[in-house]
């Protein structure tokens, strides 16, 4: 699979965030704000996980149909990869 340069920015940025939550530990910032920026990054992951099985199986069942094929299966592996993901 291809990713767009969309997805790679986004990972990016997580990644910065990542780098800006080891600054604030190292600073002792206190509990409430290193959770806080913690639970910022899982929710990024979560949606960039989201956008890359959406993006995936839109392209997955565009080539299935123009096969003739069914997607039922594609579609149940996507919410299942979702699923496992949280």
């Amino acid at each position: 699979m291809d990713y767009d340069q969309k997805v790679k920015n986004r990972m990016k940025r997580i990644e910065g965030q990542v780098r800006g939550l080891i600054k604030m530990m190292d600073e002792g910032k206190e509990c409430r704000d290193v959770v806080t920026q913690m639970s910022a990054v899982r929710s990024a992951l979560d949606r960039t996980a989201a956008l890359i099985v959406s993006t995936n199986l839109e392209r997955c069942i565009r080539e299935e149909k123009a096969d003739g094929e069914s997607s039922e299966e594609l579609i149940k592996e996507a919410v299942n990869l979702l699923v496992k993901s949280r």
